[in-house]
This record gives structure tokens, sequence and C-alpha cells, in this order.
């Protein structure tokens, strides 16, 4: 079983930044696939950016440019920093590790983006 606890959300202004990052148990991190999703209000869940065990990134249209997905193999972390922040980026934000066949999720952290 792998826990993984997301960090870092919180109030941001339009345009702005922020970092959210997230840590996941066990010794076996630098093989999972790695995402961020988001979940608006009403909406369904969607993927917002991938990472893989090369490093290998990719990203949904809508943050293209403005979001950047890294990871830390020793520090078995990801984390994802957002910058030009829009209202439409509102959305509570979750992690995911895959790995053979099997996901894991994390609880969610809360991004709002108001003026």
């Amino acid at each position: 079983q792998v826990q993984l606890v997301e960090s870092g959300g919180g109030l941001v202004q339009p345009g702005g930044s922020l970092r959210l990052s997230c840590a996941a148990s066990g010794n076996m991190f630098s093989m999972y696939t790695m995402d961020w999703y988001r979940q608006a209000p009403g909406k369904q869940r969607e993927l917002v950016a991938t990472i893989i065990r090369n490093g290998n990134t990719n990203y949904a249209d809508s943050v293209k440019g403005r979001f950047t997905i890294s990871r830390d193999n020793a520090k078995s972390t990801v984390t994802l920093q957002m910058n030009s922040l829009k209202l439409e980026d509102t959305a509570v934000y979750y992690c995911r590790a895959a790995w053979v066949g099997r996901s894991y999720w994390g609880q969610g952290t809360q991004v709002t983006v108001s003026s």
C-alpha cells in the first residue's frame, strides 16, 4: 500500500503562483508514474500533468506553459509548480501513483484562485 500526502494548496489571486507537493511512502517511488489530477465543483476529475519514470512529462492543454511537474526520487516527492493561475484553476488537486496496474491516490489539497 502506498500512501500519498499532498500539501501546498491555498488561496491565491489570479496571476499568482502556488507549488504543490506530494510525498509518497515506501521505497518504490522511482518506479511509479506520477500524475496530478484536479476536480472542480460539479465537474469530473481531470488529468493535469504526468511524469513517468524517466522524467518525461505531459500536460493538459489548459495548463501547458503555466504548470511544471517534477519529481525527486531521492525524496519520494512529486511537485506541481503552478504559475499564472487563473480563476478556472480552482479545484481540489490530487496526486496519483500508478504502477503495475494499481493506482494510489492522495487525499487532495484545495487550490482557490480568487480576487
